[in-house]
């Protein structure tokens, strides 16, 4: 087929890869504006761009794809269907009509469940078991398109949001493929969504990552994990930034074997040589790596050795 393949992080890369080695004939590459990155304020290309301009695929970046200007430069390159993976901007109904098979979407989830900007991280942080890739019909609405294929993907119990990031990348690139060949085939029956049963898969932010001590154990373990490699979950250390990169659960049967009463939520009860051991809301919470300004990401072990930890000492508190 000839595609119009549109997508710009990482997560898109692979799958325009594997269209071009399945043999379709990738004709136009569509992607975000370079943008400036670090204090020099460098230009850098998206990720799709450097995979396309590696390939000598055209490159074209619309600022507003909505525009009459940008839609009619894509009729030019009379595709057989556009494919669409983390693009970054909402379609116009012109465009969706533009294909003799539209334009088909590969999203991070199963569907219906976790539309929106960022379902790997939610499924994480809301600690679901399975996940997976969705091939879609896209629509006018957003994720709500007839669903073409599913693949699914198992999460490991230590799955973070950038492990599972690179597993459902693999399989939508493959499942674009096997979608790609149904369509052509006349092989594929499109399934129409219900509702969806979680909430919308909202854009991360910062803020996000602010460790609330007294959530229970448990959730905010999967917050630390969710939020790995960005934007990262937090607390406040003697005024400082601390981020917590991986933690363990502390069951309210291992606390009290080790004779520690409950203490206000945040509190660092006990001091161990790898690491140190947090009051939340329900169960102790074990802090096994983190990172303070100016260092490298570094175990709890490590720190220890450098920095005063304190039974005591309360996290989270800006004071």
């Amino acid at each position: 087929m000839k595609v119009i393949f549109m997508g710009t992080p990482e997560f898109s890369v692979g799958t325009l890869e594997a269209l071009i080695e399945a043999g379709h004939e990738v004709v136009l590459a569509v992607t975000q504006p370079d943008k400036p990155k670090g204090r020099g304020g460098k230009m850098q290309y998206p990720p799709v761009k450097e995979t396309a301009l590696k390939y000598d695929i055209p490159v074209y970046q619309p600022k507003k794809i909505r525009e009459e200007a940008c839609i009619e430069e894509l009729r030019k390159y009379q595709a057989d269907i556009m494919v669409v993976i983390a693009f970054g901007q909402i379609l116009p109904q012109a465009i969706l009509d533009m294909t003799p098979y539209g334009c088909v979407n590969v999203h991070a989830s199963l569907l219906p469940k976790y539309r929106g900007a960022a379902p790997i991280q939610w499924a994480v942080i809301n600690g679901e078991k399975v996940s997976g890739v969705t091939t879609m019909q896209m629509d006018a609405g957003l994720d709500t398109g007839d669903m073409l294929l599913k693949t699914e993907v198992v999460l490991d119990e230590k799955e973070t949001g950038g492990s599972l990031h690179d597993k459902l990348a693999e399989a939508g690139a493959r499942l674009c493929v096997e979608t790609l060949k149904g369509l052509e085939a006349h092989a594929i029956t499109p399934e129409k969504q219900g509702e969806s049963p979680t909430e919308y898969a909202r854009m991360l932010d910062k803020s996000l990552g602010k460790i609330d001590w007294t959530r229970p154990a448990e959730e905010i373990e999967r917050l630390i994990r969710g939020l790995n490699p960005w934007p990262s979950a937090y607390t406040d250390w003697t005024g400082k930034t601390m981020k917590i990169w991986e933690a363990q659960v502390i069951s309210h049967e291992e606390a009290k074997a080790a004779q520690q009463e409950a203490a206000k939520p945040g509190t660092v009860v006990k001091v161990e040589k790898d690491g140190f051991l947090v009051q939340t809301g329900k169960d102790l919470l074990k802090v096994c790596a983190l990172q303070i300004p100016g260092k490298k990401r570094m175990d709890a072990g490590a720190f220890l050795r450098g920095y005063t930890m304190e039974a005591g000492v309360e996290l989270g508190s800006e004071e």
